[in-house]
């Protein structure tokens, strides 16, 4: 699993992509809003892991811009424990909303969670008029 960790607090970083490198996840971490957006957009993930509090654009932004051109299943991890900020967050687009502190093992069973919910929508026959393309046998 290929995960995106947006997260200012270095601390929290570190903690994440140890606790998923150990799990036999890919990760990489942004510590802004900016750096963040621009990973998120340009990059594959399996998952993101996105702060709601961020340097140079807050978390609910990167989030609108991501949706504006992907689907990749967000989970928000903040301190922003009030229910308008959740609602805002799932409005938003993101997939799940878990609060600080947390529990690593919750943590990681949501994002596993996330992810096989997304390999199941994915199609694996693509057909354009007499055109099928398999994905799975490449054909």
């Amino acid at each position: 699993m290929r995960v995106l960790i947006v997260e200012d607090e270095r601390k929290t970083a570190d903690y994440l992509r140890q606790g998923l490198t150990e799990q036999g996840c890919t990760v990489d971490v942004a510590h802004d809003g900016i750096d963040g957006q621009h990973l998120a957009v340009h990059y594959d993930f399996d998952v993101i892991v996105l702060d709601a509090m961020l340097p140079g654009l807050d978390g609910f932004e990167v989030l609108r811009s991501l949706r504006a051109v992907k689907g990749t299943p967000v989970i928000m991890l903040t301190a922003r424990d009030g229910v308008e900020d959740r609602v805002k967050g799932l409005q938003g687009g993101a997939d799940d909303y878990l609060v600080k502190p947390f529990s690593f093992i919750e943590l990681l069973a949501r994002l596993q969670a996330l992810t096989r919910r997304g390999r199941a929508q994915e199609p694996t026959l693509l057909r354009v008029g007499d055109l099928q393309v398999d994905l799975i046998g490449r054909k």
